[in-house]
């Protein structure tokens, strides 16, 4: 199991404190995150949370999941791994032929 967790259906208002408050009762919080909009600010309504050990993360997701938080249920479970991503540019399997020289003035 990974210790750390994906924490989901958060109202717009939680923060990273209100997170770390609500985990810490469960174990050691290494971190916590609420995610927000780059151009915004504003909270997407998830967030993650690192626990101190695997057993503290189990015990996390059993005691919080669908528990009421800001008047919603949250949504607790085991965060999957970060994607890795290449470095295409978005024209992976492509062929687009060849790329034309830029024009000299």
């Amino acid at each position: 199991m990974n210790n750390k967790l994906y924490v989901g259906n958060l109202d717009g208002n939680v923060t990273k404190d209100d997170l770390e408050q609500m985990f810490v009762k469960h174990g050691i919080v290494i971190s916590a995150l609420v995610c927000t909009d780059k151009d915004s600010g504003h909270s997407k309504g998830f967030g993650f949370v690192e626990m101190g050990s695997d057993q503290e993360a189990k015990t996390a997701i059993s005691e919080l999941n669908a528990t009421s938080l800001g008047g919603r249920n949250l949504i607790v479970n085991e965060a999957n791994p970060p994607k890795i991503r290449g470095i295409s540019g978005g024209a992976k399997g492509r062929n687009r032929g060849p790329v034309p020289r830029a024009q000299r003035f």
